[in-house]
Order: C-alpha cells, then sequence, then structure tokens
C-alpha cells in the first residue's frame, strides 16, 4: 500500500510539472495574441486537472484502504518508518512548491487574459462610437432623409 501512495505522490508531481509548462505556454500564447494556441491549451490544462483531481481522489481511497480511521497523509506519516516518512516529506514539499508556481503562473495568465479582453471591449466600443452618427437628422432605413425627433411627446399623429 506504501508503494501505491509514494507512486501517486510521484505521478501527481510529474502532472503538476506539465502543468505548469502547458501555463507557460498559455502565456506565452496570449502574450502572442494567438487565440487558437490559448483555447487548445486551456482543454489541455482543464483536462489534466480532472486527471490531478482523480489521482487525489485515489490517494485518498489508498489511504483509507490501507490505514482506517486515517484520512490524512500528514497521520500516516507519524506511524511510518524514518527514511519512508523522509521521502513523502520530500514529495509533499516538491507537490506543494510546484503548485504554488502553477497557481502564480495561472493567477498571471488570468490578468493578462483579463486585461486583453478589457483592452478589446474598450476598442470595440470605440469603434462603435466612430460609426454611429452624431447627428439625428441622417437618412433613416428606408432610404428617406429622417426628421430630427421632437422634443415633446405626441399621442396624436393629425389624421382623424
Amino acid at each position: 500500500m506504501l508503494q501505491l501512495i509514494q507512486a501517486n505522490l510521484s505521478r501527481q508531481v510529474r502532472a503538476l510539472e506539465l502543468l505548469s509548462s502547458l501555463l507557460d505556454e498559455e502565456f506565452a500564447a496570449l502574450m502572442g495574441r494567438a487565440p487558437q494556441e490559448v483555447s487548445v491549451l486551456e482543454l489541455a490544462v482543464q483536462d489534466l486537472m480532472r486527471q490531478l483531481i482523480a489521482e487525489r481522489l485515489q490517494l485518498r481511497r489508498f489511504i483509507a484502504a490501507g490505514y482506517p480511521g486515517m484520512e490524512r497523509l500528514r497521520d500516516v506519516m507519524a506511524q511510518l518508518p524514518a527514511e519512508v516518512a523522509e521521502q513523502i516529506t520530500t514529495d509533499l514539499a516538491d507537490l506543494d512548491r510546484t503548485e504554488q508556481l502553477c497557481a502564480m503562473q495561472a493567477d498571471k495568465n488570468r490578468q493578462l487574459a483579463l486585461g486583453l479582453y478589457d483592452q478589446s471591449m474598450q476598442l470595440l466600443t470605440h469603434l462603435h462610437k466612430a460609426i454611429q452618427p452624431q447627428r439625428s437628422d441622417v437618412y433613416g432605413k428606408r432610404g428617406r432623409f429622417t426628421k430630427p425627433p421632437q422634443g415633446q411627446a405626441s399621442f396624436f399623429s393629425g389624421r382623424l
């Protein structure tokens, strides 16, 4: 059971390292303004996150099966020999360090994506304002010259 736990932790560390490299590629694609690459990378990141969640759930099942009554790996480590506990501690430290790097890179990607979104929306708003006519006495949708709207609302059109 202990070997399964160690293998699971090792897979999680490698998956997080892969996630870190995918996030770096996503950042580069965002900087290069390549939306197709960003979409592909985002799908790969989401799939990798699903696999990481499955690994973590499997680790909990291993702990529950091998050490009844315990839920956390830190509780199990108190019962293990020193050299095994030290190896698991090293794996957990690598896992935590890599997870923190991934979180920081994901936050950078989020900020850049939101910044690009804001920039695009401001440009789009500016373009919409630029093409809208400033005056209201222009041609209407039927090709006729329209009269400016009157300041007062009228209920009757003048015919009976």
